[in-house]
Parts: C-alpha cells; sequence; structure tokens
C-alpha cells in the first residue's frame, strides 16, 4: 500500500484545513489508516485514526471536538478535517496505515505503511 499526503498549508488560528491522504496498491479491507504529528524536536503524537472497514474510530484528547476523520471508499481516501486550529498544532502530518485494527494505534511503531509529510503552520 503507497499513501500520499496533501493538503496541508499554512492557515491563521480558528482556521480551517482538510488534509487527505489517497492510498493506492492494495485493497485497505480491514486496515487501520491513521494520522500522526510531528513538531520540530518533539515525538510523534497520534491524531485521529479509523479502521477502513468501519466501525472503530479514535481522536488524541488535544484535538478531539475540533479534528474529524473520515473516509472515501471510491476514491480511496482518508481525510482529516481540522477546525478551530491553534498555533500548537503547527506540525508535519503524516498518514499512515496497518492492516487491522490495534489497541496500540497511539504508536508510531505499529505501523508498516507511511506516506510523506505535509507541513501545517498555524500562525497566531
Amino acid at each position: 500500500v503507497q499513501l500520499q499526503a496533501s493538503g496541508g498549508g499554512l492557515v491563521q488560528a480558528g482556521g480551517s484545513l482538510r488534509l487527505s491522504c489517497d492510498a493506492s496498491g492494495g485493497t485497505l479491507n480491514n486496515y487501520a489508516l491513521v494520522w500522526f504529528r510531528q513538531a520540530p524536536g518533539q515525538e510523534p503524537e497520534f491524531v485521529a485514526g479509523l479502521r477502513w472497514s468501519g466501525g472503530r474510530y479514535a481522536y488524541a484528547d488535544s484535538v478531539k471536538g475540533r479534528f474529524t476523520i473520515s473516509r472515501d471508499y471510491a476514491k480511496k481516501t482518508v481525510y482529516l478535517q481540522m477546525n478551530s486550529l491553534n498555533p500548537e498544532d503547527t506540525s508535519v502530518y503524516y498518514c499512515a496505515a496497518r492492516s487491522s485494527w490495534t489497541t496500540n494505534y497511539r504508536q508510531k511503531s505499529e505501523y508498516d505503511y507511511w506516506g510523506q509529510g505535509t507541513l501545517v503552520t498555524v500562525s497566531s
């Protein structure tokens, strides 16, 4: 599976962005597709995730109520809608995948497939 992330950019605090993660090269079935982010000098942080076949969603506490993860089956794309952005959301955002949902979904090491990062910068 190949992943291609896009949609990052510069936005003012309080604004919104939508990130996309296009998947190709395989069937997703019960795959877990997630977003991580990493700010300079920081450890990677789990942001949000879902199971492609449905029934599993997860969010970091820091983004609950502001970010929404969703999928488009026909386009094989996962989206991260980010609202009410603040400067602390500034990071490189990565999408990642593994072949099944895991209870350790917050751990970067659980994921086998990674897209390139897309930079989100939130100005104050």
